[in-house]
């Protein structure tokens, strides 16, 4: 046996649990495996989990923040504007410079899988070109797929079409689309439409930006799920944002989420990015501008958490760690909970690695060993301290390790040692 992590805690629960590591898979999961022979970690009680996974995130844009201006009015449309000005002056080296630092970042946050979306409108493709390079090059230690995403609307802008092919062709994992942001609603549904087709014919994952907008009339999810059911695509389907549902009224919702559920149609939140560019023409009362998460999980569908922007024209913050982004989802949704408080650790971990379809991830035998240690005891400690992550694993060898952060004491007249965690 190459490793075995001792007296673990598990995300389901269970404590004082043994995982033996062979040939970079997990061999066996128990108490006390009777296993002997290479090295051994003592997980001391702490939580060891899958990795998280960021099932929505915009490599081509990150670190670029200030780059040629900053978002002054910090809402979606002028950031959109704005990296429409920026995209003539990127570079391949800068493009690759920025997202491998950014990975980096990520593999340190025990960030191992990272779904980004890759700007297509750019007839150069250069920004396609640089993240198949540092997809490659990220390969031994991060999982990487790239969606196609015709940002300036696959209608509306000339030739996005024909370049979505292209990226396809030199090997974009994901077709995606932006409805909203097509001239008319009718060109919105077009694109679904079109999009849904070209994905099925190849049989391609799709992953549409859809209804990112206050407006409650915005109602492409519908479509995206009609299309779903009607080309037989269930569970290769996700709708990413749906910030409209924030405004809808309780009966259309009452009738949509049934209609997304039977479609197989995934969904994808992103708390951190919703709550700071939705409601920004409210005055007061002011709408969070999220889609229902409570809601959506009680109706069957499944919902990850996405950490979208880090430091580009739309978010001048952000570190790449995905237990920011669930703490976020947990006070926007208002799942505070115990049971709430676990599904959102699962949106930043299970729940976007069945999205992505990722081969080989989890705690049981025959997985990768792609494991996790951090400095707390369960899953609802993890996101009430934003926990260090002590030890991130990648096919059973230690990539990146921090110190604990909490002080264990033994105090006088008290049989017990004592746990202090200390927030970072």
């Amino acid at each position: 046996m190459d490793l075995v992590i001792r007296n673990a805690s598990l995300p389901d629960g269970r404590k004082s649990i043994d995982i033996a590591i062979e040939h970079g898979r997990i061999a066996a999961v128990g108490p006390a495996l009777p296993i002997t022979g290479g090295r051994e970690i003592d997980a001391q009680g702490d939580l060891v989990t899958p990795p998280f996974v960021d099932a929505h995130f915009h490599m081509d844009a990150t670190l670029s923040y200030g780059l040629p201006r900053v978002n002054a009015s910090g809402t979606l449309l002028e950031g959109i504007a704005l990296w429409g000005e920026l995209k003539p002056e990127l570079t391949q080296q800068a493009l690759v410079e920025r997202a491998l630092q950014y990975c980096d970042w990520a593999v340190a946050r025990g960030l191992l899988a990272i779904r980004s979306h890759v700007d297509i409108c750019d007839p150069r493709l250069l920004a396609v070109e640089a993240l198949l390079d540092v997809k490659r090059q990220v390969a031994p230690y991060l999982d990487l797929q790239l969606v196609a995403f015709p940002q300036d609307g696959i209608l509306r802008s000339p030739n996005a079409f024909d370049n979505l092919k292209r990226a396809i062709a030199m090997g974009v994992d994901v077709v995606g689309g932006i409805p909203h942001f097509e001239r008319t609603m009718a060109d919105g549904a077009e694109s679904v439409r079109l999009l849904c087709e070209y994905a099925c014919e190849q049989g391609l994952m799709v992953d549409m930006h859809c209804d990112e907008s206050d407006d409650p009339l915005s109602r492409h999810i519908e479509t995206l799920a009609f299309h779903a059911q009607r080309l037989g695509m269930q569970g290769r389907v996700t709708g990413s944002h749906l910030t409209s549902m924030h405004s809808m009224d309780n009966y259309y919702v009452s009738k949509l989420l049934p209609l997304i559920r039977e479609a197989g149609v995934a969904a994808i939140a992103n708390p951190l990015i919703n709550i700071t560019l939705q409601g920004r023409h409210d005055s007061y009362p002011k709408r969070r501008g999220m889609m229902r998460v409570p809601e959506m999980l009680a109706a069957g569908i499944p919902v990850a958490f996405g950490h979208d922007c880090v430091m580009d024209p739309w978010y001048s913050l952000g570190s790449g760690d995905m237990l920011e982004v669930a703490h976020m989802g947990l006070h926007v949704a208002q799942m505070t909970g115990q049971q709430a408080i676990h599904d959102c650790f699962l949106a930043v971990t299970e729940t976007p690695a069945a999205i992505l379809g990722l081969d080989g991830y989890g705690i049981a035998p025959g997985c990768h060993a792609d494991l996790v240690i951090l400095d707390c005891g369960s899953t609802v400690e993890a996101l009430r301290l934003r926990a260090a992550r002590r030890l991130v694993l990648r096919r059973g060898q230690v990539i990146s390790e921090s110190p604990r952060a909490g002080a264990r004491l033994q105090l006088p007249g008290r049989p017990e040692t004592v746990n202090f965690r200390l927030a970072r």
